[in-house]
């Protein structure tokens, strides 16, 4: 089993793509501070070191699981992140920043649908602020993410998660 190193530490993540959902935790620096943006700074690996992962793969019938000491997952295959409801991080944003307001949105992200809110400009739609973001990961406040093809599976709530705009599709209702 690996051995955190004086200057490392984990925290508890949930990792989606397009086939797999993954629960464990994240090895990361200690000045890593803000794990709920993370994603987004110049010191994210290409591939995450998550200890105890437990994996669910999407591609059959049934569903499969699997559980591993580690695991070193490609930064490129992710959809979607966040940390765990315990971890409890401030939002990465001002609620009172003029011209923004929360566009309710519904995201399809692999076998998952997540209901939350996107920070826009009152100024845009979501259309255009979608063609003019140019971000590599976007912000989902209030989300709520299940997975019909795994009723069982309860609906996760959490305060804010990263979401790859290039890789989800965005539906209104």
């Amino acid at each position: 089993m690996y051995v955190l190193r004086p200057d490392e530490k984990t925290t508890p993540v949930m990792l989606y793509s397009r086939d797999k959902l993954v629960r464990g935790d994240v090895v990361t620096k200690q000045t890593v501070l803000r794990m709920n943006i993370w994603l987004r700074t110049d010191g994210a690996p290409n591939y995450l070191h998550i200890l105890k992962p437990h994996v669910i793969v999407f591609g059959g019938t049934p569903v499969k699981s699997f559980t591993f000491s580690e695991m070193f997952f490609p930064n490129s295959d992710l959809i979607g992140f966040h940390t765990l409801p315990s971890v409890d991080e401030p939002l990465d944003y001002e609620a009172e920043e003029a011209n923004r307001m929360m566009q309710d949105v519904q995201i399809l992200m692999g076998t998952f649908v997540v209901k939350g809110k996107l920070r826009i400009s009152t100024q845009t739609e979501l259309y255009s602020s979608l063609e003019v973001a140019r971000v590599s990961w976007l912000s989902l406040y209030d989300a709520e993410i299940v997975n019909p093809f795994v009723p069982q599976m309860p609906p996760m709530h959490v305060p804010m998660m990263l979401i790859s705009p290039e890789h989800v599709a965005f539906a209104l209702t």
